[in-house]
């Protein structure tokens, strides 16, 4: 079985191909994309804005002895390379996609990138005969703020994950930390992820368990109940963009070698 590799200090952890996901944070700026990844990585709200060109995160599990990998790629709110986003796009497993309750174009977004994704993937899906599901979610921020502010309706946002079962909508707060462990929940399910890759279903593990981390026996002895750990990996990288090509070059050709087939647009 192919392995990714994941380098973090004196450790190497390795990770089966088929348990690595990527999951592609999308959404207008100052929505609270970054806010509700950093709910995910260390439970933390941070209060001071600062705008987000792209950031790239990495978490590994051992859950009952098995690794997985969960990249995040946290994406810029104002698209300055639509041909970066369109990438980002192809390489997700998973989405979630951010406005702001007291933002209507923010929500105007959402609905341009819940179609976007929606083509991109199609067009992939139809190179590469699979037939994945789709797991989305679309996160309503904010929802700390008084009503008077709110420009956006519940039932609105529902509407944009009615005909899909593999999306759901979830209105959040960041900030008071409301629906946020719930959402990720839901999202794991609809891609078939353990349940224990949600923020609040394993135990926080140092780096410095890294030597040991991916060994069947690991446990902790002051955590007997639980067998499902999760570690953040401090120097990881994003791909590169020669990386992803690549990647999705051998995602279509895996089907059909023999013949050649039309290329999702990238650009």
């Amino acid at each position: 079985a192919m392995m990714k590799t994941m380098s973090g200090g004196n450790c190497t952890l390795n990770v089966p191909a088929k348990n690595s996901y990527r999951m592609v944070v999308l959404g207008a700026s100052r929505v609270g994309k970054s806010s509700i990844v950093s709910r995910f990585l260390n439970g933390r709200f941070e209060d001071q804005y600062t705008p987000t060109i792209e950031d790239f995160h990495r978490k590994v599990y051992n859950i009952r002895g098995d690794m997985y990998q969960l990249d995040i790629l946290d994406t810029s709110g104002n698209h300055p390379f639509p041909a970066m986003r369109r990438l980002s796009i192809l390489t997700g497993d998973v989405f979630i996609l951010v406005f702001s309750l007291d933002n209507r174009e923010s929500f105007d977004e959402v609905k341009r990138l819940q179609k976007q994704i929606l083509e991109v993937k199609s067009c992939l899906k139809n190179k590469t005969k699979e037939s994945a599901d789709l797991p989305m979610v679309i996160c309503g921020n904010k929802n700390d703020h008084s009503e008077i502010y709110r420009k956006v309706r519940s039932d609105e946002g529902e509407d944009l994950v009615s005909s899909d079962e593999n999306c759901a909508y979830f209105e959040v707060s960041a900030k008071k930390n409301t629906n946020v462990d719930e959402m990720f929940y839901v999202l794991f399910s609809m891609a078939k992820l353990p349940h224990e890759m949600s923020p609040a279903l394993h135990r926080k593990i140092s780096i410095q368990y890294g030597d040991t981390f991916q060994q069947k026996s690991f446990r902790m002895r002051r955590v007997k109940d639980m067998d499902a750990y999760g570690m953040i990996s401090p120097f990881a990288r994003r791909p590169s963009v020669n990386s992803d090509l690549k990647y999705i070059k051998s995602k279509v050709l895996r089907e059909g070698q023999s013949r050649e087939r039309e290329k999702c647009t990238i650009q």
